[in-house]
């Protein structure tokens, strides 16, 4: 190569890595690291505010019925008022539930406590119907924005943007689109640029 096709191999090349750079520029987004799907995401459910549950005491139909977890994240019961359901599962509710009970009002008692309908969750961004929809176990962000109507043209279809709503310090987070998506999370698919 001579001195001439150097210069002209370097021009191309500088003008290569610009376009390179400009592209990573206009992309944007959040550099955070890309957030995977654990257990716990997947998991257990948790209860909170707005769900509503059916609590079924075996043999004692006065004391059954359907309750909805308030905002302050309890759920008044018959005879034993308050009960704390925020961030407990089923199975501790029923637990809570059977204890107190057994205290003075019946004996031996069976519980069964069901989600009968969950909190919701949020997309926004590049999808055609952005918004607010029902929870349902075990989806991903890919099956939230199905249920959103599908991507727009100008998605980024490769990660999501996701705040979850039991995060106290409510950070948004770079996420693979196979993440589970949970009540009170908001989910955002980013515009592509190119």
């Amino acid at each position: 190569m001579n001195r001439r096709q150097v210069i002209r191999a370097l021009g191309q090349g500088i003008g290569l890595a610009a376009l390179a750079v400009a592209m990573v520029g206009c992309a944007g987004g959040n550099d955070a690291p890309m957030e995977t799907a654990s257990a716990g995401q997947i998991g257990e459910y948790r209860l909170g505010p707005g769900d509503a549950l059916r609590v079924i005491v075996f043999g004692e139909e006065q004391l059954s019925g359907e309750f909805r977890v308030d905002g302050s994240g309890k759920v008044a019961m018959p005879l034993i008022g308050e009960v704390a359901a925020k961030d407990r599962n089923t199975r501790d509710l029923e637990k809570e539930i059977a204890t107190r009970l057994s205290a003075g009002y019946v004996k031996d008692p069976k519980v069964s406590v069901e989600v009968l309908n969950h909190r919701p969750f949020f997309i926004l961004g590049e999808v055609r119907n952005p918004g607010q929809y029902q929870y349902v176990n075990g989806m991903t962000a890919l099956s939230a924005v199905a249920m959103a109507g599908g991507y727009t043209y100008r998605a980024k279809e490769d990660y999501v943007l996701i705040t979850r709503g039991a995060d106290p310090k409510k950070e948004i987070r770079k996420a693979p689109i196979t993440t589970s998506v949970m009540p009170d999370d908001v989910v955002r698919i980013p515009e592509r640029y190119f």
